[in-house]
């Protein structure tokens, strides 16, 4: 099954590069210009200059250049033990403090049809061909892919959790107030255990599905260039390792917004619904948010149509079984996730959007945000949005065993691992 290992990871020389918390990032994908701009202001050696490159074509080789430098000059150096680095988020979430503890190491890159590494969302090319040609420049992982594993007995977490009880070698708080802590763990014992407990696990991609495909392509380039071996180390990929049962997981929804349709008619729109679906007029606030956490909480299939000046219907899906009927050949998983529900009996169905349109996001849009999802409804932008419940994370676990994916933005695992603590060098710039 899983085949996991240590490594130098490569870290920052504070001495040289300076405060650490002046040097990390969150996950690129999630920065705008501005705030990139802010970072480097902030500390021109921090990692955004590497892991989000701007400018033009010569961008990625200047990555590549810039890593170099640092690397020459000291602020980057890696490791002279071999490790494995335990990793532990403490975290506010919906009002409650939580704390999330796993580890980054190596993983073997696999095919997903070998059914060791499980996927559980499409992806997009764009955002591959970036990775593609950043790893080509850098060959380097500067974030780790987010990744869960079955440990029903605790096992493995009682070995990392033992090797984490005194000071951190490293300690960030990030914008959120996210307090982000790492252990280096060279122990020979304590690694070969964690790599034998690994034999007969698979792993769940929780975050970071365009950067593990990016990988695997480029470790099949590497070696029909004959610059790399099958087993060589471009052939692994450093993963951020979490117990599925780990109580500190959290999943937030991810909503959508429907813009720019042509003739839109809110009314038109709930009657064409009321086959599928019991409608109920609410708000958008108390009384949406408490119907949608009683439905959740009873397994019902439910989300809220948000139509703009605070007016809000409240969908329960009649019969859980409607999505099944249109696409027999998806397990039950696929079928009785939210997102399935309303991309296949409403947004596909009814509203005409299909698959491509979502994927180039011609006519929908995804938030995180409430607040966005509501206002860009009220500001005239969009047409309505759709406010879900978040996926839960044995839905995740069902549909990857299933063999199959989300749909895109299904899910937002919640804090974001900071970019810049370790990061995985695995060969020099040819």
């Amino acid at each position: 099954m899983a085949e996991i290992k240590a490594f130098r990871g490569m870290r920052y020389n504070t001495e040289k590069g300076g405060d650490l918390n002046s040097l990390v990032c969150p996950p690129y994908d999630i920065i705008s210009d501005e705030q990139r701009t802010g970072y480097i202001e902030k500390n021109p050696y921090n990692i955004i200059r590497l892991e989000l490159p701007k400018g033009g074509d010569e961008r990625y080789k200047e990555a590549g250049e810039t890593l170099d430098s640092w690397l020459s000059a000291d602020v980057l150096g890696q490791d002279a033990k071999e490790s494995i680095y335990v990793y532990e988020m403490d975290f506010t979430a919906n009002g409650v403090k939580n704390s999330l503890k796993g580890f980054v190491s190596l993983v073997k890159l696999e095919e997903f049809s070998k059914g060791v590494i499980l996927p559980h969302e499409e992806t997009l090319s764009k955002a591959k061909q970036d990775r593609f040609n950043l790893m080509s420049e850098t060959f380097c992982n500067f974030s780790q892919i987010y990744s869960l594993y079955m440990d029903e007995n605790g096992s493995v977490y009682s070995l990392i959790d033992g090797c984490s009880q005194g000071e951190p070698d490293m300690s960030v708080t990030d914008g959120d107030g996210t307090v982000h802590k790492m252990w280096c763990v060279s122990d020979p014992e304590v690694i070969a255990k964690v790599e034998k407990a690994f034999e007969d696990k698979k792993l769940y991609i929780a975050d970071g599905h365009h950067r593990y495909e990016t990988a695997l392509n480029f470790h099949k380039h590497l070696v029909a260039e004959g610059k790399d071996t099958e087993d060589g180390l471009s052939g692994y990929i450093a993963m951020m390792l979490v117990n599925m049962e780990n109580t500190g997981l959290v999943v937030f929804p991810t909503h959508r917004i429907v813009h720019g349709l042509e003739n839109y008619s809110t009314e038109k729109i709930i009657e064409a619904c009321k086959p599928y679906f019991d409608i109920e007029e609410s708000d958008a606030g108390e009384k949406m948010n408490s119907a949608l956490v009683k439905y959740y909480s009873n397994g019902k299939k439910a989300f809220a149509l948000y139509a703009g000046g605070g007016k809000t219907y409240i969908m329960v899906l009649k019969n859980n079984s409607a999505v099944k009927e249109f696409l027999p050949g998806m397990s039950e998983a696929y079928c009785g996730l939210d997102v399935s529900v309303l991309h296949n009996l409403v947004l596909e169905r009814i509203f005409g959007i299909d698959k491509e349109n979502m994927a180039n996001q011609k006519n929908l849009s995804y938030t995180r945000s409430l607040e966005e999802a509501l206002a860009a409804v009220d500001e005239g932008k969009a047409d309505c949005s759709f406010i879900l419940n978040p996926t839960k994370v044995a839905e995740i676990r069902d549909v990857a065993l299933a063999g199959e994916k989300m749909p895109q933005k299904s899910t937002y695992f919640y804090p974001k691992l900071i970019t810049g603590l370790v990061m995985n060098k695995f060969a020099d710039r040819k």
